[in-house]
């Protein structure tokens, strides 16, 4: 039976995030692998790879919020605004502790962020860092982001180490390369380690190793079901007729899917239906309210089926 499921990476420094799924998708000879959000090369932590089916939940998990620890160089500036980029310029100004603080504060909340031109964001349908590899550096318009939390770990000049919690899309160089605007010295990443990618955390990462059968045991004994990977989105259990339906592309009505909705659930939820199995059918969207159900027949649409997934138990 094709295993689907998610193995949470500790991905290590020096591979890509294309790299580290690869290898993951040869050991476990999956049919499709995928991960949920990019991690450059330099940086380490936590990366959830998605095998077979569970490729289907990427654009779920792929907004979640994220967090990281980092490390600031200040009066370095790069081309790729981290450590191994090509140096433009170096400063020895020096900045004190409390200007230091007051920028990272300035950070938080909504911000406009320019992506990097050496950043796998695509522009005409190529990313950008292909076009910086060729000396060409398009105009990309900045862009919305969140950063909820920064919290400052240690300042050793000219080191900066700190935490961040932030909204998919920000690139924690040019938050780095960003103050070192605002001091006035410039500054670039020099270590970045992701802690969180939405639910999955350093404690459930698996470190890789050059042993493909002890690691696919490992990858075995810590594979998480697609069950367990939305947890924010309530359960609502179907029998086996309707999950048949629904992975045939059935969208049911508010009589069909009334009896099973937790009461509690409003429009716009998100659920999980879940078969007899056990198994993850498809993830949904609430149109009408559980309570207003009962107001409705089979001719209102209930739910709204965004994906289906086709694991069956043997």
């Amino acid at each position: 039976m094709d295993m689907d499921g998610i193995v949470v990476i500790d991905k290590p420094a020096g591979l890509t995030s294309h790299d580290v799924v690869s290898r993951v998708k040869k050991i476990m000879g999956a049919r499709k692998a995928g991960h949920t959000g990019t991690l450059d090369p330099m940086a380490t932590g936590v990366l959830p790879v998605c095998l077979n089916e569970a490729t289907k939940l990427v654009q779920f998990l792929s907004a979640d919020r994220k967090a990281y620890r980092a490390t600031m160089l200040l009066g370095v500036r790069t081309d790729t605004q981290d450590i191994e980029g090509q140096v433009i310029e170096k400063s020895d100004k020096a900045v004190a502790e409390e200007d230091i603080r007051r920028a990272f504060v300035a950070m938080v909340g909504k911000i406009r962020q320019v992506p990097p031109a050496y950043s796998a964001l695509k522009h005409k349908g190529k990313p950008l860092y292909k076009y910086a590899r060729q000396g060409e550096f398009p105009e990309v318009a900045a862009r919305q982001v969140e950063i909820f939390k920064i919290d400052i770990k240690d300042i050793s000049p000219p080191y900066v180490l700190f935490e961040i919690s932030c909204s998919k899309g920000t690139y924690i160089r040019t938050v780095c390369a960003d103050i070192g605007e605002k001091l006035g010295c410039g500054a670039c990443l020099s270590a970045l380690r992701r802690l969180e990618s939405g639910f999955f955390t350093e404690a459930m990462a698996v470190s890789l190793t050059d042993d493909p059968q002890g690691m696919k045991e490992r990858f075995l004994s810590r594979m998480m079901a697609m069950t367990q990977c939305l947890p924010s989105a309530a359960s609502v259990m179907v029998d086996e007729s309707l999950a048949g339906k629904l992975r045939a592309g059935f969208q049911p009505g508010a009589e069909v899917i009334r009896e099973n909705v937790p009461a509690f659930l409003a429009a716009g939820d998100m659920i999980k239906l879940i078969d007899t199995h056990g198994q993850l059918v498809a993830v949904a969207e609430m149109i009408l309210a559980a309570a207003q159900m009962r107001e409705y027949d089979s001719t209102n649409q209930g739910v709204r089926i965004i994906r289906v997934f086709n694991s069956k138990k043997d």
